[in-house]
């Protein structure tokens, strides 16, 4: 028996490194669809979601599934204090006690640090000395997530757009639903748990459309992301030794990465949850093909960036007012974004950065009137685009790297393209980013999803089998989690 009890224990364990990308993760997947689909009652098949969701954090730390019963606990619990409320004063205490809960321990998990250093090195400017803690703490995985979408729950009840949750179990797998716990798409309250309330039948599963989804976002992921990771990590951990062409290189790659391994990561999440019943909001729309910096926000992480807009800019004010008011809530918006991301100053001066070009953009398009001819506005966007995408990339390189100095040195390699490194790049490398970008044009033009129901079921049936082998054989060994698990 102990034998065996340690088999299980190393098993568990080695899904402490569990992504999408891995064969281990479908075994995991294949056993959870079966049980749910094959379970009779509805009510079962959501208990067994929620033991899947806990089994499926706990394997990372256990210990930090505590967190994730405190907010669902605390939330349900400060909903039902609203509801039953009588006075302003009363429910606006009960928002207060849920939104200083979450935030707190979203603080002090990934925040804690950062301030305290950045304290540390304040005093010590002005002469004062200081050091810093020897506290350890670690960042739970995606309580960055969990913790908007729990926030979302309690601002809809309170603002009257959601009617709050009865049962506790369905508020449980809203804020653990393992497809998209630990990195998103961040999913509201208001679309997920009325799903809760209708079972769901086998025969509305779009399986065609989620097995394709998710090889794509496979491919996303092992294919490119992971094979671009290990050309590129090198340059941004020494940028001084490399040529002016490898940065660029790398400059272009990496905003490559971190698109295909974040949105291969939400292509995965959508085709989990769509095989189980559940639909999740489209979190990328080829954000590359922006033509501004306002179209960029529309198009990229769009679970964030709707969150940011309805619970933070609008409620600021939004683009009501003076110019100076719009520009102040674009910028503390973009500000707040940014440390969402990390808690280091390069995330909050590259959210700044952001801010600054929104409030740009605000302006130029309220004051510029576009008069350009129709036979150049064809060419206006290709520009615009280009433009766009080296804004966007330039910014990236501030957003990959975890110092200044190292921020500062590749950025200006870039920018000037000069440098006094000598190591290259494998040329293939610009060839691949020449291919993939045709690849992801065609994918605008002609979705990959719609070609599939286009196909005979024969030919599907043939080619999506080779696709999953393919993907998984071109994995690199030992491959990189997820960009976003850090956040």
């Amino acid at each position: 028996m102990q034998h065996i009890a340690s088999q299980c224990l190393s098993f568990f364990r080695e899904l402490e490194f569990l992504t999408f990308s891995r064969p281990l993760f479908l075994a995991f997947f294949i056993l959870v669809f079966s049980v749910y689909w094959l379970t009779p009652s509805y009510r079962l098949r959501k208990w067994w979601l929620l033991a899947c969701s806990y089994t499926f954090y706990a394997t990372w730390d256990y210990r930090f599934l505590s967190l994730i019963l405190i907010s669902t606990l605390v939330d349900f619990q400060a909903v039902k204090g609203i509801v039953r409320a009588r006075s302003n004063v009363a429910r606006r205490a009960w928002l207060i006690a849920s939104l200083s809960c979450n935030l707190g321990i979203l603080g002090f998990f990934k925040y804690f640090h950062f301030f305290e250093e950045s304290t540390v090195q304040l005093l010590n400017a002005c002469g004062l000395a200081a050091t810093s803690s020897t506290l350890q703490i670690v960042l739970p995985v995606g309580i960055s997530f969990y913790t908007f979408q729990t926030m979302s729950y309690t601002l809809d009840v309170f603002s009257g757009k959601l009617q709050p949750c009865r049962r506790l179990p369905d508020f449980a797998l809203f804020v653990a639903f393992f497809p998209q716990l630990v990195a998103g798409p961040i999913v509201r309250a208001k679309s997920f748990l009325p799903q809760l309330l209708t079972q769901p039948s086998w025969q509305s599963v779009p399986l065609r459309s989620c097995l394709t989804l998710f090889l794509v976002g496979l491919i996303k992921k092992s294919c490119i992301a992971d094979q671009v990771a290990g050309h590129i990590d090198p340059v941004f951990a020494t940028p001084e030794l490399y040529a002016a062409s490898a940065i660029w290189c790398a400059g272009l790659m990496y905003a490559v990465q971190i698109y295909c391994d974040f949105s291969g990561y939400s292509d995965m999440a959508i085709a989990c949850a769509g095989l189980l019943g559940f639909a999740l909001p489209k979190n990328f729309d080829f954000p590359y093909f922006a033509t501004n910096i306002s179209d960029f926000w529309r198009r990229w992480h769009v679970s964030l960036s709707s969150w940011l807009r309805d619970y933070l800019y609008i409620p600021l004010g939004g683009s009501r007012g003076p110019a100076w008011y719009v520009a102040r809530n674009l910028m503390l918006t973009m500000l707040l974004g940014g440390l969402w991301h990390g808690a280091r100053w390069t995330f909050v001066i590259w959210g700044g950065m952001h801010g600054l070009a929104l409030t740009v953009c605000w302006f130029w398009r309220r004051w510029q009137p576009d008069c350009c001819p129709e036979k150049f506005l064809r060419l206006r966007q290709l520009a615009s685009m280009a433009c766009n995408f080296y804004f966007v990339s330039l910014l990236w390189l501030l957003f990959r790297c975890e110092s200044f100095e190292t921020a500062w040195s590749i950025t200006q390699s870039f920018v000037l393209c000069s440098s006094e490194g000598v190591r290259q790049l494998p040329s293939i490398l610009w060839l691949a980013f020449a291919v993939l970008a045709a690849l992801h044009a065609a994918a605008y033009r002609w979705p990959i999803e719609k070609v599939a129901h286009t196909l005979p079921d024969w030919l599907v049936f043939v080619l999506l089998p080779l696709g999953y082998l393919l993907a998984f054989a071109l994995a690199p060994v030992g491959a990189p989690p997820f960009i976003y698990f850090q956040f």
